[in-house]
């Protein structure tokens, strides 16, 4: 017996396909078989799992569950859960040894995959292709595990509630604020949560639909949080706070309607906890903003610039001892009183405490935020065969260039302008770019200069492309 995968699900981060085409219950079938005998030969045993609100997870769960337990592994069964609730299964459990979430995270309705933990760390890069080497090559062991179902979400929602200890109880009851689950999987943690919070709470679309009828679950995207911003606006909130749809991505906005993007958040957070943790190491991606490593330096922190991906910012947050780390894409992991996973739920319990303690509204913290000019993310086609020659090629030719280039992941050029950068992206056939400056005209010239290093590759920037 062995199962050989279609090549483009086997992903740097996770296991991610199309439903019907690309992945299906077979597959889900060899990933509990292939993880199941490796997380043995480690010396494990038991496996939770999840899966998110999609129509698709059901069945593979199903299939997930008779490949691990006919690999001889013991299964913990949380049933339908945010991805972060059984990050919280897998780290708060001394009997659990791995975690799947079944989860499309926030890609289209007739998307799935699998997002994976072993022993407690991300499971990634070279570990999904060995996966995927060893399923081709039938290396599974044989066993009869056993099935038991675990219920979670209270426990869940009291270990995150801890983060309230402490704070100024009428600040926080003072708070009114706004949430979107998305009609995403953290829809029921989220109704949960509210009721048990301080202050008022008014909440959109927490029944989970993996149709997603009302707007797709991406808070990164800013259409995306427009029924955020209107219902701040209507019941003159405080601010709000949006999700995606497996609920490990946060995106917000003020009280003025203002979006609050990844590394504006990342600030808020740094400054709040670096009050009590002088001199910590606070990471963030290549995306992110200069005025994110400026105020990190500003308010006593280390600033580190790392690569983008959220497994690789948790084994980097490991390796460092990083209390605090995020990425642009609303991946925000918090390890000083917490995990250290990524928690949209927990992150924003983290804006209200961050309010509280520093003493000014989420719309003042928003606003004191240096005003910078930048491109969106703009991502585009490029051969999979170039994307990483490409970006060699820029290297090589900046080797001399008197602006200061940063190769911790792809290509980032600063200079009297801003910056600029260059990256190849590691889940799909794109090359990314994303520029910011003080000035129009700064941006301009920083555009141009990406433009100058693609063509000289004989690419260009063309129409940028979704995720």
């Amino acid at each position: 017996m062995s199962h050989n995968f279609d090549p483009t699900v086997l992903r740097e981060y996770d296991i991610r396909g199309i439903i019907g085409e690309t992945l299906g219950p077979d597959d889900a079938r060899a990933i509990g078989r292939t993880f199941g005998a490796m997380l043995s030969e480690a010396g494990g045993k038991k496996v939770a799992i999840g899966y998110d609100g999609r129509v698709s997870s059901p069945i593979l769960e199903h299939a997930l569950v008779e490949g691990l337990t006919a690999s001889g592994c013991d299964v913990v069964r949380i049933g339908m859960s945010a991805t972060p609730m059984l990050y919280y299964a897998e780290a708060s459990a001394e009997d659990v040894d791995g975690g799947i979430q079944i989860t499309g995270s926030h890609n289209p309705a007739n998307y799935n995959g699998f997002k994976m933990v072993f022993q407690g760390r991300p499971f990634f890069g070279a570990d999904i292709q060995e996966l995927g080497r060893r399923a081709a090559a039938g290396e599974w062991t044989d066993g009869t595990g056993e099935v038991e179902q675990r219920e979670l979400m209270d426990a869940y929602i009291a270990r995150m509630l801890t983060a309230l200890d402490g704070v100024d109880a009428n600040k926080l009851g003072s708070m009114r604020i706004g949430w979107d689950a998305g009609n995403g999987a953290a829809g029921p943690a989220l109704e949960k949560l509210a009721a048990a919070l301080p202050g008022e709470h008014h909440l959109l679309y927490t029944e989970v639909d993996g149709n997603f009828p009302n707007h797709h679950p991406d808070p990164t995207v800013e259409a995306n949080l427009a029924d955020l911003k209107a219902l701040v606006a209507e019941k003159s909130l405080d601010f709000g706070i949006a999700f995606d749809g497996d609920g490990d991505r946060i995106g917000a906005v003020d009280g003025e309607g203002r979006v609050i993007w990844g590394d504006q958040l990342l600030m808020i957070y740094a400054e709040d906890l670096l009050r009590d943790r002088p001199g910590a190491t606070i990471i963030a991606d290549v995306k992110a903003s200069r005025a994110l490593y400026d105020h990190i330096a500003k308010c006593g922190g280390e600033p580190l610039m790392w690569k983008t991906g959220h497994s690789l910012i948790k084994s980097k947050m490991k390796e460092t001892g990083s209390p605090l780390a995020g990425e642009m894409s609303g991946h925000v992991f918090f390890a000083d009183t917490y995990y250290g996973y990524d928690d949209a739920l927990y992150a924003g319990i983290r804006l209200m405490t961050a309010s509280a303690r520093l003493g000014r509204s989420v719309t003042q913290l928003r606003g004191a935020i240096p005003a910078m000019v930048n491109t969106p993310e703009m991502r585009f086609q490029v051969d999979e065969s170039r994307k990483f020659a490409a970006i060699d090629e820029v290297q090589a030719r900046l080797a001399d260039s008197p602006a200061d280039v940063n190769s911790t992941d792809g290509v980032r050029v600063t200079n009297d302008d801003g910056w600029w950068l260059l990256r190849a992206s590691n889940t799909q056939d794109v090359l990314v770019a994303r520029a910011e400056s003080d000035s129009e005209a700064g941006l301009e010239r920083l555009v141009a200069q990406i433009d100058e290093q693609l063509q000289l590759s004989g690419l260009e920037r063309g129409e940028s492309v979704g995720h």
